[in-house]
């Protein structure tokens, strides 16, 4: 029917944004931290903040919609707490503001995310499309969040990627409450069945893979505009790379049907390559980030998909279990953050002293007269002291000296010098972090090689 199909979209709308929330504001942060003067470690708890809540509340929110009886309702409350808090992050004049609006956004979240997975099983008329559709919004969200997010940021503001969320959020309303009263098509009565427990390698297997790839949906994207100054605009293209690799590895995987067991080990090594080359750049050429991305799309296309339907297969209630899934993944980025947050943060920091170095050596070499030298030192340790715990941008030092016509081409090239410092910096500060990441995805390997050899179903 077409209005089952128009509640399938929305239904399918409000998850992939729900989760798109975990790194939308990604592309943002760099804006919010200059905006909100907060240093990386402090604007990280904009990620941190909700994941975390997603994390904890997934499970509790599940339980409140393991019935189609409750699921409308709930999933309605939680949209309309969602689009709240969405109002309100746009409207936040503080970090901590921001932070307990995206706290709120979580817990509406939560309820969103459970309630959508029984009400989408209710709009198809069947359990494994439904829940195929569920699992499928969640991926295309976590992927193109960063890329929705920079383009927003980039062509209006940060505050937009929270407004445009409200009209679409509560698009889904009228679906579920129109789906009350529906008959579960699973015919199963829930309330008989035992409650399975969480299938613990999926789970795992789903936290460590998120936790790894946190660094190429966070870490990745401050490096392209923080560190090597590329517009959101710019880094928002070169991210690309990674859902339109995990749509095509997600068709390939559902032609070749392999099984969850391998795709997720295979997936597993591909991300864990694709960190390794993104911790060894060569230089700070956004081109050369491309090829590490489709590994890691290729991976998590192989991966979230296929183990989130392991997770969820043949275990009742599906809402609770689903939970469990959206709790691990969730739990797995905020793991990630606080794993690797305080690593590029520190060699960030550690990084400061030889770049100053180097920069001093730099003006004091330039065929520049000892006036204008001075001039600069005093505008870049001005520059270099405001901008303590994070990338510099040195522009306004040369703005603030006054350079004869003759004298002009050698402070461009000097500045242009300077700037491929401060690149080569940030890239060895995200090396380590990056490297920890591809370790993270290794380990992953370890609860997936205990997955059951189930073939996953077309």
């Amino acid at each position: 029917m077409r209005a089952d199909r128009a509640a399938v979209a929305v239904l399918s709308l409000a998850v992939g944004i729900v989760l798109a929330d975990s790194a939308i504001v990604t592309l943002a942060l760099p804006e919010i931290l200059r905006q909100l003067d907060a240093e990386v470690g402090e604007v990280a708890w904009v990620l941190i903040g909700y994941n975390l809540v997603l994390a904890l509340a997934a499970v509790p929110a599940a339980r409140v919609c393991v019935s189609a009886r409750r699921a409308p309702l709930a999933g309605a409350a939680g949209l309309v707490v969602f689009a709240t808090a969405s109002a309100a992050c746009a409207l936040a004049p503080t970090l901590t503001v921001l932070i307990a609006a995206r706290v709120a956004q979580a817990l509406g979240g939560a309820l969103v995310i459970a309630a959508c997975l029984e009400l989408l099983v209710l709009a198809t008329g069947d359990e494994r499309r439904g829940a195929g559709r569920w699992a499928a919004a969640g991926v295309a969200g976590a992927a193109l969040g960063p890329v929705a997010g920079g383009l927003l940021t980039e062509a209006i503001s940060w505050q937009s990627i929270f407004i445009v969320q409200v009209p679409l959020v509560l698009l889904a309303v009228p679906a579920t409450l129109a789906l009350r009263g529906r008959t579960d098509p699973g015919l199963r009565d829930l309330e008989q069945h035992v409650r399975d427990r969480p299938d613990l390698p999926a789970n795992l297997a789903l936290a460590l893979l998120s936790a790894a790839l946190t660094a190429a949906l966070f870490l990745l994207v401050l490096l392209l505009v923080e560190g090597w100054r590329r517009s959101p605009a710019l880094a928002a293209f070169t991210v690309t790379v990674i859902p339109v690799a995990a749509i095509a590895a997600g068709a390939v995987a559902r032609a070749a049907r392999a099984g969850t067991r391998a795709e997720a080990i295979a997936g597993a090594l591909l991300i864990s390559g694709g960190l390794v080359a993104l911790g060894l750049l060569p230089d700070a050429d956004p081109r050369w980030t491309l090829a590490p991305q489709a590994l890691v799309g290729l991976g998590l296309g192989l991966t979230v998909d296929s183990l989130t339907a392991a997770a969820l297969a043949e275990r009742v209630p599906r809402a609770l279990h689903g939970g469990w899934t959206i709790a691990s993944r969730h739990a797995g980025v905020v793991l990630g953050l606080a794993l690797l947050t305080p690593v590029f943060t520190a060699d960030l920091r550690a990084a400061q002293v030889p770049a100053q170095e180097a920069i001093a050596a730099l003006v004091i070499d330039a065929p520049l007269p000892a006036s204008a030298k001075l001039d600069l030192a005093e505008g870049l340790d001005r520059e270099l002291a405001d901008e303590s715990g994070r990338v510099p941008d040195l522009h306004p030092a040369f703005e603030g000296v006054l350079l004869a016509p003759g004298d002009q081409s050698a402070g461009v090239a000097l500045e242009r010098a300077l700037d491929d410092q401060l690149e080569r910096a940030a890239t060895r500060a995200f090396r380590d972090a990056f490297l920890l990441a591809a370790a993270l995805a290794l380990l992953a390997i370890l609860p997936a090689a205990f997955l059951r050899p189930r073939r996953v179903q077309p």
